[in-house]
């Protein structure tokens, strides 16, 4: 079965493209072990120096799919093992749910791709195309950087499912625009235009739909021609002051300072600063 998510690395930047158009990019479990696949050897490749994230057609991601295969893998879904309707599945009864099952799945599946997003070492820009709704909502929030198309919405949907936010939503949201904002948007899920979620601070930008792909392109190569470690060290030391106090935060910075000057970067860098030239950074 093909996987729809294609990648490509050019010029020591990963473009990830989620490749479903006529699902608005909805991610099945195949697709979604891919990402996390991709992300976690993003980390590991020197060639690698920057990620875009994006999708094909009308929609970024729609979220997990709840038709032909769920990102979350809820028994008793359709597309998950055991499930009548399920394709290759025989139509016999499911097993029992076994108390523990929701959440198993859950963390195996859509929290391990968030969290390899959170975790890659390279800096990642989500270019969110269109609709971002649910899982696909959070995997653009877990990104680095936001760049948004005009055309783009954010939907916090699951209150409409009558659901619990999952995917790392109720983490990552609070950290981003606070809690009574958070609410706001899983309380109701409202549709949230590209402008607002800029205003709101969930986006950095918001770009004509036709200039998404060159502004990722441009911010990309910025970043992939920058000092790597010192991005990487950089992103750890932000998201970890989230949950530090003072003291904590002031010891992981002193420890990063410490591994990042032992790079062939951070030398180079001071030496240009000395003698007034350009440095050329290599990622080591």
């Amino acid at each position: 079965m093909r996987i729809p998510v294609r990648h490509q690395v050019s010029d020591q930047v990963a473009t990830v493209v989620l490749d479903r158009p006529e699902a608005l990019n909805a991610l099945t479990p195949g697709a979604r072990d891919r990402l996390i696949e991709l992300f976690t050897d993003f980390s590991a490749d020197p060639e690698v120096r920057a990620v875009v994230l994006t999708g094909t057609g009308r929609g970024f991601c729609a979220g997990a799919d709840l038709r032909g295969g769920t990102g979350a893998g809820t028994p008793g879904t359709p597309g998950t093992p055991g499930t009548p309707g399920t394709p290759g599945t025989p139509d016999t009864p499911p097993p029992e749910r076994v108390v523990g099952d929701v959440s198993r799945v859950l963390r195996r599946g859509a929290q391990r791709l968030i969290g390899a997003v959170l975790d890659c070492e390279k800096p990642v820009i989500a270019a969110v195309n269109g609709t971002a709704a649910g899982l696909g909502a959070h995997l653009a929030f877990a990104c680095d950087l936001v760049l948004a198309a005009e055309s783009a919405r954010f939907i916090e949907v699951f209150v409409r499912r009558g659901l619990v936010p999952d995917a790392g939503g109720a983490y990552l949201l609070p950290r981003l625009i606070g809690p009574r904002r958070a609410k706001e948007l899983m309380f109701f899920g409202d549709a949230l235009s590209a402008a607002d979620a800029e205003r709101l601070g969930l986006v950095n930008r918001v770009v004509a739909d036709d200039e998404l792909a060159a502004t990722a392109g441009q911010w990309a190569a910025r970043l992939a021609s920058g000092p790597t470690r010192a991005l990487a060290l950089t992103k750890q030391l932000v998201d970890s002051s989230l949950e530090s106090d003072r003291a904590a935060a002031f010891a992981a910075e002193a420890a990063a300072q410490e591994l990042n000057m032992a790079t062939r970067d951070a030398q180079e860098g001071i030496r240009c600063f000395v003698t007034r030239e350009t440095p050329r950074f290599r990622g080591r």
